[in-house]
């Protein structure tokens, strides 16, 4: 038997991983369900683990696998889960539902600065796991991990991995990964005006930049982000 909290939050992950292919955030989390604070969102996950509907893979960011759903809650979304028979002693159907998830590997090609820009990024450090939907067909992808608070009104936080499209233009408010200088490279709003190039923070702790086109150079632009917590 779940609390109207707890079947809040399993419906609210259910349908977030049908979506896009991975759980929400816990802030997330939080703000669906109303709540103050992440605390109220891990006793309710911890409940959920217990009573067998949801459970954590370890040392995996946003690892949380749909095992069953209440009887009472599948009617009512229209889903039918598909059974599939297991090798459980007493011969009875596993209710575990297969949840397909599309991920796809993409260099993590190092750190890039969203505050103050630092060396040029060239080598791959290792590969992580993305949601298909963050990468298109027709280009190639890499990640890097954002330091720096420069970005944090756009939602880009110190520690966050960014998943960049490869390509060498951009757009009046991509946010793009820019190489100054053929040395530097920072993790920016891009605008371009008069011949100059803007590099705009998103936080107003931070001035913005700007310089000659001959001094800029695009090396991609944002597809999506992976936060751990």
């Amino acid at each position: 038997m779940l609390t109207r909290k707890q079947k809040d939050l399993l419906d609210f992950i259910h349908k977030r991983v049908q979506r896009d292919g991975v759980p929400p955030s816990f802030d997330e989390m939080k703000d669906a369900l109303d709540l103050r604070s992440k605390s109220g969102i891990h006793r309710l996950i911890t409940a959920l683990e217990e009573r067998g509907f949801i459970r954590r893979l370890a040392h995996r960011a946003r690892a949380i696998e749909i095992v069953r759903l209440p009887d009472d809650m599948a009617p009512a979304q229209g889903f039918a889960p598909r059974v599939i028979d297991g090798d459980r002693p007493d011969g009875t159907p596993s209710t575990a539902l297969p949840v397909t998830i599309d991920a796809r590997e993409v260099p993590v090609m190092g750190r890039i600065a969203a505050g103050v820009p630092i060396e040029a990024i060239s080598s791959v450090s290792h590969h992580v796991a993305v949601p298909g939907q963050m990468v298109s067909s027709d280009g190639a992808h890499y990640a890097l991990e954002v330091k720096g608070d420069s970005m944090i009104d756009a939602g880009i936080n110190d520690g966050d991995v960014v998943v960049i499209r490869e390509q060498r233009t951009a757009d009046n408010g991509d946010i793009v990964v820019a190489l100054v200088d053929d040395q530097e490279a920072t993790l920016k709003r891009y605008r371009r005006t008069k011949g100059m190039i803007a590099l705009e923070a998103a936080n107003p702790a931070y001035e913005t930049r700007m310089l000659p086109e001959d001094r800029v150079r695009i090396q991609g632009r944002l597809m999506g982000l992976i936060r751990s917590y």
